[in-house]
């Protein structure tokens, strides 16, 4: 008697298709943003080589002098006018931007003792979005429910659709007392279908890679020198209470607002806009 062995062929072979079709679309799947100079670093020439395909940066960095500083002060980020231009509601621009400056402080407090914009510091940190590619939002719900569909139905969850893919980019240097150039980094990044939720929102994905760029920008400084491959190391106990929305390291953080936390990461998950679970400030930061 021969066994069938159709059904078994035919169940490896679904397993295979189900594991391949998330690595497919997220590698299809990456919304693609160039470098971008707004003009509005004091310097450009000390910028290095552009560097990596997924994340894109120029960087420069003068670790000798970042050795003895130990204050900073975060101006709010501004957009450059071309930016703007795409993002219409100021509502929206105002949060990226403020989840960026929250991101960049929190991260910075590891180092930093940080203080209030226009406080004496040894270093200012400013930074400028210079170019946003919208979410779409349509694309963005049916990737919601395509992706969270799938999650209770198939072995291996789908990846967001890749298509109506948001990105950032971004510029910022850190300045000393003097006005003189310490580090500087022009930064862009799209979102892809693997590591980025689909939210309903035109800065549903600026929103999550501003902090992307806080970090990268964060580590620099931090290290006083250029950031290289992932981030492996283990978030201080400080960063761990404040991701939870709790009361910041230095209270000049608070102009920023507390992060969403625990409610936020399962809005995102669902693919809820930001805006929806995103605190507002204590004191206005623009």
């Amino acid at each position: 008697m021969h066994s069938n062995s159709f059904p078994s062929s035919l169940s490896r072979a679904s397993k295979t298709i189900f594991i391949a079709l998330p690595l497919a679309l997220a590698a299809a799947g990456c919304s693609s943003v160039p470098l971008k100079e707004g003009g509005t670093l004091t310097s450009y020439s000390n910028l290095g080589a552009p560097k990596g395909k997924l994340q894109k940066s120029r960087v420069y960095v003068d670790g000798l002098s970042l050795a003895p500083m130990k204050t900073v002060a975060i101006e709010p980020t501004r957009f450059a006018f071309s930016a703007a231009s795409r993002i219409k509601s100021p509502d929206d621009r105002a949060m990226v931007s403020n989840a960026l400056d929250r991101a960049l402080c929190i991260s910075l407090s590891d180092r930093y003792q940080i203080v209030q914009p226009g406080a004496p510091a040894d270093l200012t940190v400013r930074s400028v979005v210079t170019d946003i590619v919208p979410t779409s939002k349509t694309m963005a719900g049916v990737s919601t429910v395509v992706t969270v569909g799938t999650g209770f139905v198939l072995p291996v969850g789908v990846p967001r659709l890749p298509v109506g893919l948001g990105g950032l980019a971004v510029e910022a240097e850190a300045v000393d007392k003097s006005g003189a150039q310490r580090a500087a980094m022009v930064w862009a990044r799209g979102a892809n279908s693997l590591q980025n939720n689909p939210r309903v929102s035109q800065v549903g994905d600026a929103y999550g890679l501003a902090a992307k760029f806080s970090g990268e920008f964060s580590r620099m400084l931090i290290a006083g020198k250029e950031p290289k491959g992932l981030d492996l190391s283990l978030p201080s106990g400080q960063r761990v209470k404040s991701w939870f929305g709790g009361k910041p390291k230095y209270v000049a953080c608070d102009a920023f607002g507390r992060e969403p936390g625990l409610i936020g990461a399962v809005a995102a998950k669902y693919g809820a806009p930001p805006q929806w679970t995103e605190k507002k400030p204590k004191a206005s930061a623009y």
